[in-house]
């Protein structure tokens, strides 16, 4: 019997020095997500698209940020151009309400926005926001999940503060466009 404990002992230890030594770091390979997103990725480039996963959080002090901006309601919904790269429509507030924005930032700093939106349900909460640059227009579409079960959000109503990193926008002129379902707020920003 001690022979089979003394096996059993040198087999497990020559297993785990060879599993941990030789053990693949990144995360496995999904086959449906990772080729989805990579195709996703494939038809935003060809469509001339440029995409950054932005932090999104919702703050429990709002402090002042520098505004200034001449924020407009628009139409609500993506841009057609976007709409048909997009394999996944995104779970969109319904209406964006009020944006404070700077009109003028340095391209060596990062680009923070406070905005308002009201959800369609309280069955939402934040997931995170993502941008779309091209031709001189940014489309900043705020993007949420749907909460499972009796869950329930404490408000329809949301305060959202989106960073754009330091180094994202060139330097130019720009038209920005922040994406609700029903309305949408813009306004123009001199990056120098």
């Amino acid at each position: 019997m001690k022979w089979v404990a003394l096996v059993i002992v040198v087999s497990l230890a020559g297993y785990t020095y060879v599993t941990l030594s030789y053990r693949k770091t990144n995360p496995a390979f999904r086959p449906y997500q990772d080729t989805k997103d990579r195709a996703g990725v494939m038809r935003l480039l060809s469509a001339g698209f440029q995409r950054v996963v932005l932090p999104a959080q919702r703050p429990a002090d709002p402090a002042a940020l520098p505004g200034g901006a001449t924020v407009s309601a628009g139409p609500g919904g993506l841009p057609a151009e976007l709409l048909s790269s997009l394999l996944d429509n995104p779970l969109l507030p319904e209406t964006i309400d009020q944006v404070t924005a700077s009109p003028r930032i340095s391209a060596v700093l990062a680009y923070p926005i406070h905005f308002t939106c009201s959800l369609a349900d309280q069955k939402r909460q934040l997931a995170g926001a993502e941008l779309y640059i091209r031709d001189g227009a940014i489309t900043i579409v705020p993007t949420f999940e749907r909460l499972d079960g009796d869950l329930i959000a404490r408000s329809r109503d949301n305060v959202v503060l989106v960073t754009i990193p330091a180094g994202t926008l060139k330097p130019g002129s720009f038209v920005a466009t922040l994406v609700g379902e029903r309305t949408s707020r813009t306004w123009t920003v001199q990056v120098h």
